[in-house]
């Protein structure tokens, strides 16, 4: 026999499969067609969901892209912790290349950054989301590092991350060529040896 609870539909299940359609569905358009030609109206006409349903979660295609893209850069690029504070950087840092290379997510994050310029809110949503958590994790490893005794107990570790992952947005941002495998090896190798290098008195 079903019961009330077995025969009526899950809202929350529903929800969910709605969200993930809505954000496989811009990423999609993304790809194809580019970040300037997605709207709301085709997102929703492609994940087989309403407008309404769409702005109930997210205010503008940016906010559903910035959460399509924080899915993905969470789920591909993981922090690895193999006891070795270089080598896992080379890891992240590579990975994170390699997602930005990717026709996924690379359009969708370009897209972000040239809307952030004139949308303060969701500059903020970007900060909030994805740029202070992600910057945290890669602060938490550095500093189980400096615990290890791998760097100095006085390295400056906001201004390393800085070092280690600013050029790589930058490059993005400005669509200039992604480092190389070698080129992240050097990259985290010469921060490292500055970090590690005694203070001048």
């Amino acid at each position: 026999m079903i019961t009330p609870s077995e025969s009526a539909p899950n809202s929350r299940r529903r929800s969910e499969r709605s969200r993930r359609a809505t954000l496989a569905a811009a990423l999609d358009l993304c790809t194809e067609n580019g970040y300037g030609k997605v709207t709301i109206e085709a997102i929703a006409g492609r994940a087989g969901v309403s407008k309404k349903t769409i702005y109930r979660w997210w205010p503008t295609k940016g906010a559903v892209l910035l959460d399509a893209v924080t899915e993905l850069v969470v789920s591909d690029t993981p922090f690895p912790d193999t006891g070795d504070i270089d080598v896992d950087l080379c890891t992240h840092i590579a990975s994170l290349v390699h997602l930005f290379s990717a026709p996924v997510a690379g359009p969708a994050y370009t897209g972000i950054l040239s809307e952030v310029l004139h949308d303060e809110r969701l500059a903020r949503t970007v900060n909030e989301q994805f740029v202070i958590p992600r910057v945290a994790l890669v602060y938490a490893r550095m500093r189980r590092a400096q615990e290890q005794g791998q760097l100095p107990p006085d390295a400056d570790l906001p201004m390393a991350v800085e070092l280690l992952y600013g050029p790589l947005y930058y490059r993005h941002a400005l669509r200039r060529p992604l480092p190389t495998e070698e080129r992240v090896e050097a990259m985290v190798a010469h921060v490292m040896r500055a970090l590690r290098a005694p203070a001048s008195s």
